[in-house]
């Protein structure tokens, strides 16, 4: 993992920041796990447009990802680290002897040639290795976290993300999770040992606001020059401040708690994310 400073030969380079690649391993995806992936724009159904400052952007082809690592008890040959459009992360391709193919979510360290495998008898705690969270020892570094059994990762899969198993007790397992947040899951819910790849993307600095335009976001204006007919924070005489932060819908921002009291989950939660 390693990132390149760009020399200044343009202005869109002097400040730009780029990933080395060094973990990947080949640029060709493999064709058989490729999905068409259609852009809204932001339009729904009828059209109209209900997500603002979405549109443009360069094509992709959606790389289907196997979250559940239901494949039990057959060994995988890490066949390929690949860079995947879609997301953060890095994906690995996994060769299972029985011939199948599949996508998963690289952690740090998996390298080609290496062998994983999933399930509850029989697997090792090793970097890459899926198993229930009854089976993995106390304190691991764990990534790919399910939140309930056989839904499939839904918890720390950005890159350089991972959570911990603190304990256990009964059915439940407490995790410390990548916000900071502790809760409880079951035991039998499953997660990737090991720590998400790609763990420099925070470093990274795109150098030009073109580089957005191809990740297809828009400029996005801020609500303090709107009007007071589109955003809450807008109007005023001069450069007005805004007021205080809150959303187009007048919901307050920066410290304002919008967790639903009545949730059925809360139970679960040991302690909440830091402000």
């Amino acid at each position: 993992m390693s990132v390149r400073k760009l020399k200044p030969i343009t202005p869109g380079q002097r400040f730009r920041v780029v990933n080395g690649f060094d973990a990947i391993t080949t640029d060709k995806p493999e064709k058989s796990l490729l999905a068409p992936n259609k852009r809204s724009g932001g339009r729904n159904s009828q059209g109209k447009m209900t997500m603002r400052y979405i549109g443009g952007g360069h094509k992709r082809k959606y790389r289907i990802i196997d979250f559940k690592r239901n494949k039990t008890g057959i060994p995988a040959e890490v066949k390929s680290i690949e860079y995947d459009p879609n997301r953060t992360a890095f994906i690995a391709l996994l060769n299972y002897q029985d011939g199948e193919k599949r996508y998963v979510i690289a952690q740090n360290g998996l390298q080609v040639g290496q062998n994983v495998l999933s399930g509850s008898e029989g697997v090792a705690p090793e970097i890459g290795n899926a198993m229930p969270l009854s089976q993995i020892p106390l304190g691991t570094i764990i990534s790919c976290v399910e939140l309930r059994p056989g839904q499939g990762a839904v918890m720390a899969r950005s890159a350089g993300a991972f959570a911990q198993l603190m304990a256990r007790d009964g059915k439940f397992a407490t995790i410390k999770l990548p916000s900071g947040e502790t809760r409880l899951v079951l035991v039998t819910c499953m997660a990737t040992i090991g720590v998400v790849s790609n763990s420099d993307h925070q470093l990274l600095v795109s150098g030009k606001a073109g580089r957005t335009r191809w990740l297809g976001r828009r400029p996005r204006t801020r609500p303090v020059v709107m009007n007071p007919v589109d955003h809450p924070m807008g109007g005023g005489e001069g450069r007005a401040s805004g007021g205080h932060p809150r959303s187009r819908n007048g919901i307050p921002a920066k410290g304002y708690r919008t967790r639903s009291k009545k949730n059925a989950s809360n139970k679960y939660i040991v302690e909440r994310r830091k402000k």
